[in-house]
């Protein structure tokens, strides 16, 4: 697999065709498409087939804006709109003035964009666990408020995340936060797929754990962004 493109064929992303692992501005996609969909058949669709009674979940995607933008529109575009197992919320770039003070950005992401999400997906990639703003998103996930109910938590290793065993991770190179909700139960961790069964029942026993695990919310918030080979407290 080519750890930097993700692997699908035949739709768009924001401005882009992806078919197979090559990325195609859509200048020239629209040939592309009509060329895929004879191959594919018309019961195929444009978009590809989708999943019918499908319980769908609004989900909180959070990532690594610079490293990872990719990966979350094809996250987005393949689950949310490709199967529609899922309704995004995350945070786009541009959406939140960086330069805002610290309490501020977290009453945004909390009020804004975490209050109508019911589960919080992290894609983790090669400096994931790195960049405050995940924690922060994660720590407003999990903390149950007069005005926000807590949402589930689960994260998903991206092709990117460094490492020479498939089925292993370093736990001091994924968000801490995440971490610790894995070792007490109420997070889970997950290889990257494309399968959106999988996804959809991930998500949905993320949700439902929301409200049977108790999560463990710790850690000491990030300050700043973090360098290094790992996190430590």
């Amino acid at each position: 697999m080519d750890n930097k493109t993700p692997p699908f064929s035949g739709f768009r992303g924001r401005g882009l065709l992806f078919i197979g692992h090559k990325i195609i501005h859509t200048s020239i996609a629209t040939q592309l498409e009509k060329e895929y969909l004879m191959c594919a058949g018309p019961s195929f669709g444009l978009l590809g087939p989708t999943l019918s009674n499908t319980k769908r979940h609004n989900v909180f995607v959070s990532y690594h804006h610079r490293n990872d933008q990719q990966y979350r529109d094809y996250f987005e575009n393949l689950f949310a709109r490709h199967h529609d197992i899922m309704i995004s919320k995350s945070v786009q770039i541009g959406d939140i003035d960086p330069n805002l003070k610290t309490d501020t950005i977290r009453q945004i992401i909390r009020d804004r964009h975490l209050r109508t999400s019911s589960v919080t997906v992290v894609l983790i990639g090669s400096e994931t666990w790195k960049r405050k703003h995940i924690d922060w998103e994660i720590a407003a996930s999990i903390r149950e408020t007069q005005y926000n109910s807590r949402s589930g938590l689960l994260g998903i290793l991206l092709p990117t995340y460094p490492r020479n065993n498939p089925n292993k991770y370093y736990h001091k190179t994924i968000p801490p936060r995440l971490y610790d909700n894995i070792n007490c139960g109420f997070a889970t961790i997950h290889n990257w797929t494309e399968d959106p069964n999988t996804i959809s029942s991930w998500i949905h026993e993320a949700f439902k754990r929301r409200t049977q695990i108790r999560p463990d919310n710790s850690f000491p918030s990030f300050v700043n962004n973090r360098s290094g080979d790992g996190w430590q407290k």
